[in-house]
C-alpha cells in the first residue's frame, strides 16, 4: 500500500507540473496572437501584388497606436472582402505588430462563350458583368451564370445549363470560359382552363397570347413559356370577359408546371366567370351650367338592354371628354359610376361630368430621341405647353406616338411643375429601326408568278418622312415605283407626296395586246375625323399600247399607239373597320371622282363608289355584304381608249375570268372594256374546326355584277357583243393566313351568264414578304 500511495503522489505531481507548464507557455503566446487591450506599434501588409498597401490600410479599422480589438478586426476583414479584390484575408498579431496577409483575386484576361448557337456572343457579353481587365470574383461569376440562364429561359430553353471554367495564366491573370449546353426549346404542351362554362377552352386559347406548341408555329415564340406573358394573358382574359358582360369575372390562379421530363410546360388557368350582366340605366350627370345632358347622352356608345361591355364604357368616357372639351370646358373629369344589380343582373352606369383639378401643362420634356427630331414627336401631341392638362389627351398622344412605328417604347409621365397648378410632361422614348428591305414572291391567276423587292425608310433623316423604292416583276406584269410622303406638309396635319412609276402589262390572253405606262403623281390627304379621310391626286401618265396582234379586234388595233393622260382625282372614305385583314366588324364607304383633259390626248370624267359592311354573327363567323359601281364617259371626244375603261372579272367577279364579262368583239373574242359597271358580293367567313391559331377559314360567297357601254368608235358597234345583263356566280373558298403570307383558293361557277362570257372555276393567290 505504501508503494501505491507513492505512485499516486508522483502521478499527481506530474500532472500538476504539466498543467503549470502549459499555462505558462500559453501565457507567453497569448499576447503575441491577440493581446486583449495591447497597443499596436506597427501594421505590416503581406501578399499584395497589384493593390497598394495604403489602399489596404484605408479599409482597416485598426491603426498604429490603438489597442487591438477583436470586433474591429472582424469589421476590417469584412471591409477587405467586400472590395472584391481578394480571395483570402487574414489578420493576426505578431508581437505588437499587426500583420495583414492577403491573397489577391486574379484579373480577367478574356471572357469567352462555348456551345452557344442560338444566342450570339455579343448579346451574352452585354448581359454578363464579368469583363476583361476586371477583377475575377466567384460571386460575380455565379451571378453571370444566372443571367445567362435567364436569357435562355426567356427564349424557352429551360433545359439550358452553364458551367464556368477558369483557365489560370501567368501574372495573376485568368481566362473565363462559360461552357453552355443550350438544350431544346421547352414549349407549352398544354393550356387548360378550369371554371369556364360560357366559352370553350379553344375559344379562350384564342384570346390569350401564349399558345400551345405546334409544327406551324416555327416562326413564332408565343408557344414558349414566359412568366411575363402569362401575366399579360391574365389581363387579356379579364378584358375579354368584361367585354362580354361578365362583370364579376376574375382569374383565380395561373399556374405553369414543368413536365417531369422537362420537355414542356402545362399551364392551367383557374377562373371564376360569375354571372353575365346587361346594361341597365345609362345616364349622364353634370355640374356644369349650360351643358345639355340629352345632347351628351347621344354620344354614349351603349344603350340599356345591351350586354355589358367595359370597352364601351371607356369609349364613352373618351367621347364625353372630347365633346365637353370642344365646348370650351378645359378642366373636365368624366367618372363612370358603375353599380351592379345582382337581382336582375344589370349594370347601371352614370357618367359624372365634373370639374377636374385646374392644372396646366408647363413644359413637355422629350428624351431618348437620338435620331427623331423633337418636332416630329411634339406634333403628335393633342395638347401643347400652356394648355389645360387632360389625362385623356395624354393617353391619345401616347397612342399616336406608338402608332408612328418609330419607337420601341413610349412612356409619358406627369411631374410637378414650378407651381401647384402646373405640371411637366416627361416623354421618354426608345427608338427602333425604321428602315425596311423586303423581298417577296407570289402567284395569282391574274398576275402570274410575281417577285418583288422594296426598300423603305419610314423616318427619313429623323423628320418622319417616308421614302420607298419598289420593284415588282412578274410573268404578266411589272411595276417600278418611287414614292415620297411628308406626313405634315407645311407643318399642317396633311400628308403630301409624290410617286414616279413605270408599269407594263401583258394582256395578250385577254385582248391581244400589251401596254406600258410611265408617269408621276402628286397627292395630298387629310383626316376630318378618326374615320373620315379625303385624298386628292394629280397624275400625268403616258401609256403605250403595243404588240397588237394582227388578228386583234379592229377596236384594239385603233387603240395602238401612245396617249397622254392628265388627271385630277379625289377620294373621300369613311372607314370604321377593326382590321384590314380578316375584318370582323365595321364598314367602309368610299367615293372617287376624276377628271382628265386639261392637257394631253384623253378627255373624260370618271366616278366610282364602293361600300362594304362586316358583322360578326357568331364567334369567328363573320358575314359581309358589299358592292361597287362606276362610270367613265368622254367629253369633247367620241371615244375612250382601252386603258381608261373598266374590266370586270377575276377577283372582282369570281367565277369569271379577268375581263370575262362586258363588251367583246364577236369575231376575235377580245375583251373591249366598258364604261358602266356594278358588282356586289355577299360572303360568309367561318372556321373549319381546325385550331384557330392556324389561321384557316372557310368562305362561302355569292357575286353579282355587270359591265356594259362601248368606249370605242360607234361605227364598229355592230361587231361588238354587249348587254347589261346581271351575271351571278356562287362558290366556296379557303383562306390561310400562313407564315408565308395570305393564301386563298376559291372555287366558283356562274349561275347566270351571257353566251360570250369567259368563265374561270378556280382562282388561287399567294403572296409574301420577308
Amino acid at each position: 500500500m505504501p508503494g501505491v500511495r507513492l505512485i499516486v503522489r508522483w502521478a499527481v505531481l506530474a500532472v500538476a507540473a504539466i498543467l503549470t507548464f502549459g499555462t505558462a507557455a500559453h501565457a507567453q503566446r497569448g499576447p503575441a496572437a491577440a493581446p486583449a487591450g495591447g497597443t499596436i506599434t506597427g501594421v505590416q501588409i503581406q501578399g499584395n501584388v497589384r493593390a497598394e498597401p495604403e489602399t489596404i490600410r484605408s479599409y482597416l479599422q485598426l491603426k498604429e497606436g490603438q489597442p487591438y480589438d477583436h470586433a474591429a478586426a472582424d469589421r476590417s476583414l469584412k471591409a477587405l472582402f467586400g472590395t472584391g479584390l481578394f480571395s483570402d484575408v487574414t489578420i493576426e498579431m505578431q508581437g505588437s505588430t499587426l500583420v495583414v496577409k492577403v491573397v489577391e483575386n486574379p484579373i480577367i484576361n478574356r471572357v469567352a462563350f462555348e456551345g452557344n448557337r442560338k444566342i450570339e456572343d455579343d448579346k451574352l457579353r452585354d448581359e454578363v458583368q464579368s469583363k476583361p481587365r476586371q477583377v475575377f470574383t466567384r460571386a460575380r461569376v455565379q451571378a453571370d451564370v444566372e443571367r445567362i440562364l435567364t436569357i435562355y429561359r426567356r427564349s424557352g430553353r429551360y433545359n439550358a445549363s452553364v458551367e464556368p471554367k477558369v483557365i489560370k495564366l501567368d501574372q495573376g491573370r485568368v481566362d473565363l470560359v462559360f461552357e453552355i449546353n443550350e438544350g431544346d426549346v421547352t414549349g407549352v404542351q398544354r393550356i387548360s382552363f378550369v371554371g369556364n362554362e360560357a366559352f370553350s377552352d379553344g375559344t379562350l386559347r384564342g384570346k390569350i397570347r401564349t399558345s400551345e406548341s405546334a409544327w406551324y408555329r416555327f416562326l413564332s415564340s408565343d408557344d414558349r413559356y414566359d412568366p411575363d406573358r402569362l401575366n399579360l394573358d391574365r389581363e387579356l382574359l379579364r378584358k375579354f370577359y368584361l367585354s362580354e358582360g361578365y362583370a364579376d369575372f376574375r382569374v383565380v390562379s395561373a399556374v405553369a408546371e414543368l413536365a417531369p421530363n422537362r420537355e414542356g410546360f402545362f399551364i392551367t388557368f383557374t377562373i371564376s366567370e360569375g354571372d353575365r350582366y346587361k346594361f341597365g340605366k345609362v345616364e349622364v350627370s353634370t355640374r356644369f351650367q349650360g351643358l345639355d345632358v340629352d345632347v351628351l347622352q347621344s354620344y354614349l356608345t351603349m344603350s340599356e338592354g345591351e350586354w355589358y361591355d367595359a370597352d364601351e364604357v371607356e369609349k364613352s368616357v373618351t367621347a364625353l371628354q372630347d365633346i365637353v372639351g370642344s365646348l370650351g370646358y378645359a378642366f373636365v373629369e368624366v367618372r363612370p359610376n358603375i353599380r351592379r344589380n345582382k337581382d336582375n343582373l344589370t349594370v347601371d352606369v352614370t357618367f359624372e361630368i365634373q370639374e377636374g383639378p385646374r392644372v396646366y401643362v408647363e413644359r413637355i420634356n422629350i428624351s431618348g430621341n437620338t435620331r427623331t427630331l423633337d418636332k416630329v414627336i411634339r406634333r403628335e401631341f393633342r395638347l401643347a405647353e400652356g394648355d389645360a392638362f387632360s389625362t385623356a389627351k395624354v393617353r391619345r398622344s401616347q397612342q399616336r406616338l406608338k402608332n408612328l412605328g418609330f419607337f420601341e417604347k413610349v412612356d409619358i409621365s406627369a411631374q410637378p411643375g414650378s407651381a401647384p397648378d402646373k405640371t411637366n410632361l416627361e416623354v421618354q422614348v426608345v427608338e427602333q429601326s425604321t428602315g425596311d428591305i423586303s423581298f417577296g414572291a407570289g402567284f395569282s391567276t391574274t398576275s402570274g408568278v410575281l417577285g418583288d423587292i422594296a426598300i423603305k425608310e419610314r423616318n427619313l433623316l429623323g423628320k418622319g418622312q417616308e421614302l420607298r423604292l419598289g420593284v415588282s416583276i412578274g410573268t404578266l406584269s411589272t411595276l417600278i415605283d418611287l414614292s415620297f410622303t411628308e406626313p405634315y406638309f407645311l407643318d399642317r396635319p396633311m400628308a403630301a407626296g409624290f410617286d414616279i412609276f413605270r408599269t407594263s402589262n401583258d394582256r395578250q390572253a385577254v385582248a391581244s395586246y400589251s401596254d406600258r405606262s410611265i408617269g408621276f403623281a402628286l397627292r395630298a390627304g387629310w383626316a376630318y375625323t378618326e374615320h373620315l379621310r379625303q385624298n386628292v391626286r394629280y397624275t400625268l401618265r403616258q401609256t403605250d399600247i403595243y404588240n397588237v396582234q394582227p388578228w386583234a379586234s379592229t377596236i384594239v388595233q385603233l387603240n395602238a399607239g401612245t396617249s397622254v393622260v392628265n388627271e385630277v382625282s379625289e377620294t373621300l372614305a369613311w372607314d370604321t373597320r377593326d382590321t384590314r385583314l380578316n375584318t370582323t366588324k365595321g364598314f367602309l364607304l368610299r367615293n372617287s371622282m376624276a377628271v382628265a383633259g386639261l392637257i394631253g390626248t384623253e378627255q373624260y370624267y370618271r366616278t366610282t363608289a364602293d361600300a362594304v359592311y362586316y358583322q360578326s354573327i357568331f364567334e369567328d363567323v363573320v358575314a359581309s355584304i358589299g358592292g361597287s359601281a362606276g362610270m367613265v364617259l368622254p367629253y369633247n371626244a367620241s371615244s375612250l381608249r382601252l386603258n381608261n375603261l373598266f374590266f370586270i372579272g377575276g377577283d372582282t367577279l369570281r367565277g369569271f375570268a379577268v375581263g370575262g364579262i362586258g363588251p367583246r368583239d364577236s369575231i376575235t373574242a377580245d375583251a373591249l372594256g366598258g364604261t358602266y359597271f356594278y358588282t356586289a358580293t355577299t360572303e360568309l367567313s367561318f372556321p373549319l374546326g381546325l385550331p384557330k391559331e392556324i389561321g384557316i377559314f372557310g368562305k362561302a360567297f355569292v357575286d353579282v355584277g355587270s359591265l356594259w357601254g362601248l368606249g370605242g368608235p360607234a361605227i364598229y358597234s355592230n361587231t361588238v357583243l354587249t348587254s347589261n345583263t346581271m351575271r351571278i356566280s356562287t362558290g366556296v373558298g379557303v383562306q390561310w393566313i400562313s407564315p408565308f403570307g395570305p393564301i386563298r383558293i376559291d372555287y366558283a361557277f356562274p349561275l347566270q351568264q351571257d353566251p360570250w362570257d369567259k368563265t374561270e372555276a378556280i382562282r388561287f393567290s399567294f403572296g409574301t414578304r420577308f
